[in-house]
């Protein structure tokens, strides 16, 4: 078994991490931008500042770099590709999406239809992201 190429993890994590931070600024401005205003209304909060769109961004780029891991983690499990790279991304979609959206919905802290819609979207931008960021995963 070959080492995990660590620069190439980094880089490619990179690129996923940027796929995930352009997706959430389209899902979370143009696409439920009104959504979270009335949602963060209801429950007398201001939308994010700065600070906190720093911070999303900031974790885009750790879930990219964690989800490159992974994948070369499981590569020689399942094979070099993107069979393996979408399987990766929906394994970070299980627990970064699905698991803490839905137990948002279930404690009905913000509307169904945003949580879903974030659901959704997370099930196509993880295994894309995962996808890019395994191709420019190689081993040493």
């Amino acid at each position: 078994m070959t080492r995990i190429n660590f620069n190439r993890v980094l880089l490619g994590g990179l690129l996923a991490g940027f796929i995930l931070s352009i997706g959430d600024a389209i899902l979370n401005q143009p696409v439920l931008g009104e959504q979270w205003k009335a949602a963060m209304d209801t429950l007398g909060k201001t939308s994010p500042d700065s600070g906190a769109v720093a911070w999303f961004i900031i974790m885009d780029f750790i879930v990219g770099v964690a989800m490159v891991w992974l994948y070369a983690a499981i590569r020689p499990r399942f094979g070099a590709g993107a069979r393996t790279a979408v399987v990766t991304g929906l394994i970070v979609w299980f627990f970064a999406s699905l698991w803490n959206s839905g137990s948002l919905m279930a404690m009905e802290t913000f509307p169904t239809k945003l949580l879903m819609t974030i659901i959704i979207w997370g099930f196509f931008q993880f295994p894309l992201a995962a996808t890019a960021g395994a191709w420019l995963y190689k081993e040493e």
